[in-house]
């Protein structure tokens, strides 16, 4: 997850973690390239490991994993930048191409929403109607 200070991050990371996900590290990682090219993973730098900061609360021990390979760039944004139906799009990481979507991290649904996007990807299940679906359904309304 990617956004600016105060975007949300933390907060997101938060409830996905109150879900049973696992943190890497919050507000810094570390990205390496695998030898192929083909894989990017964060790793937590050791002074942010297993710590989290809550708002309002401070900073406190969460539950991590040391590293995780990137499936997903997720940039998080106001709510009227999101797309409603998005094309695909990817970004470059550590030189290695990594789908990306954009969401609004204070949705209720933000964590679902990254659940099922991420399932989608590691199934190799397609993220978007094609064109001509989405054309038929817009021209059925």
């Amino acid at each position: 997850m990617r956004g600016p200070s105060g975007s949300g991050k933390s907060d997101l990371a938060l409830r996905l973690v109150d879900a049973g996900a696992l943190l890497v590290a919050d507000d810094q990682v570390v990205l390496t390239a695998d030898p192929t090219q083909t894989l990017v993973t964060a790793i937590a730098p050791a002074r942010l490991a297993g710590l989290i900061e809550v708002r309002g609360v401070g900073i406190l021990p969460a539950p991590t994993a040391p590293s995780a390979v990137i499936r997903l760039v997720v940039d998080l944004v106001e709510r009227d930048a999101v797309p409603r139906l998005p094309t695909a799009d990817a970004n470059r990481l550590a030189g290695v191409m990594v789908p990306h979507v954009a969401l609004w991290p204070f949705a209720a649904s933000a964590p679902a929403a990254l659940r099922l996007a991420l399932g989608a990807l590691t199934s190799g299940a397609p993220r978007y109607p094609p064109r001509s679906m989405r054309w038929r359904h817009d021209r059925a309304r």
